[in-house]
């Protein structure tokens, strides 16, 4: 019987992250970050593990909401490619984590199949164990492997996916199974039998009230995913036929792919994104946000920050498979519906930001989503 957490006994638990999740900057530490600030302010105390390529000296955000953060390098040792074991999970393997989660006994919430080779190895026994299903990896990695240029990479994405074919049978091992959509849960469900849905944590507590008409259009994401890539060759040809509209392209890296790919396009334009105050500023100025994915994996958060912040939204069905969420959007998925849904919607005011809210607010709301993961740990915690 699911119960809420209700003794101080209760309130402990592990975080294993793939990465710093601090700061937020893209889609999958977004999540495991604002996770850890509502399980935080609903009163557990949380023991956070973080797998980084660089171990920082200083983490002042993270040790304001957690009782102990600890980081373990993950390995770049190109043997491990030759493992059966997916590179994303052996890589993520050190002792010293071991170790520290037997110090404290209490139930470990696992982000994504990537934390996972202690579990692969048996080891953990007196510990629940949660698993925070972030993709279907072997889909997602089988997305990346068509969206890669480099043939190299290609060939290493697509044995990747191969691998996480026989791994993800690592699933029944579980206590229980946190999808953040709709799709991975009943995925995870048919095969295993698990798994709850719990929509992703973003951070964001209210929708912004904004003028009717914006600027521009805006596609913002990290322009070190190829998937996010070819989102950009896509739009860039939309726009491309719409010269007229100005389309700002931002992200941390990836000008030169941008300057490329849009010749001499005067409408398009590449922005750098300083931090996340400045990303705050280019959503608030949009008129019209147009996101796209050619892979089926997960709630993208580049969608949910635009629909809390910014104005019109036109996306594919890849971007969000909840239909309460994709009724705050406009639908296209080929060339011409984008073309034909920029130019209706560049003249038109944005007026239901009510109507957002409403939608929204009981679907997306992060406190509620963190008493829900307190239920689950607090039966199997003694």
């Amino acid at each position: 019987m699911l119960f809420l957490l209700n003794s101080m006994q209760n309130k402990v638990i592990h975080i294993i992250s793939f990465d710093n999740p601090y700061p937020p900057i893209y889609g999958g530490v977004i999540d495991v970050y604002y996770k850890i600030k509502a399980l935080h302010e609903i009163g557990m105390e949380i023991y956070l593990h973080c797998f980084v390529s660089k171990i920082p000296t200083e983490f002042p955000e993270l040790e304001a909401i957690t009782k102990k953060v600890l980081f373990y390098k993950a390995s770049k040792n190109p043997l491990l490619l030759f493992s059966r074991i997916p590179f994303s999970v052996i890589c993520r393997n050190d002792k010293k984590l071991l170790h520290n989660l037997e110090q404290v006994v209490a139930p470990i919430l696992f982000e994504g199949l990537k934390t996972t080779y202690l579990v692969h190895k048996n080891h953990l026994q007196n510990h629940s164990k949660i698993l925070r299903l972030h993709n279907i990896e072997q889909h997602y990695f089988k997305g990346i492997s068509r969206s890669e240029t480099s043939f190299f990479r290609k060939i290493l994405f697509y044995f990747e996916s191969k691998k996480y074919e026989h791994f993800e049978k690592i699933i029944h091992k579980f206590d229980k199974v946190i999808a953040l959509s709709h799709f991975e849960n009943e995925y995870a469900n048919r095969k295993f039998g698990n798994s709850v849905y719990i929509p992703v944590f973003h951070g964001n507590e209210m929708t912004n009230r904004l003028s009717p008409f914006g600027k521009y259009a805006l596609y913002h994401g990290d322009l070190r995913t190829s998937d996010n890539k070819r989102a950009v060759a896509f739009l860039i040809k939309v726009f491309q036929k719409i010269p007229d509209y100005s389309l700002l392209i931002a992200s941390s890296c990836g000008a030169d792919f941008v300057k490329n790919k849009k010749a001499s396009a005067s409408n398009i334009s590449f922005v750098s994104i300083e931090n996340e105050h400045h990303l705050d500023d280019l959503l608030e100025n949009a008129h019209i946000n147009v996101m796209l994915s050619f892979q089926q994996s997960g709630t993208k958060l580049k969608l949910i920050n635009s629909l809390y912040k910014s104005r019109f939204c036109i996306i594919n069905k890849n971007m969000v498979d909840d239909e309460m969420v994709r009724n705050c959007c406009e639908m296209a998925e080929t060339e011409t519906e984008f073309i034909a849904a920029v130019n209706r919607l560049r003249s038109q005011p944005y007026l239901d930001f009510e109507k957002r809210k409403s939608v929204l607010a009981p679907i997306l709301n992060d406190a509620t989503n963190a008493k829900l993961i307190a239920t689950l740990i607090a039966p199997n915690h003694e």
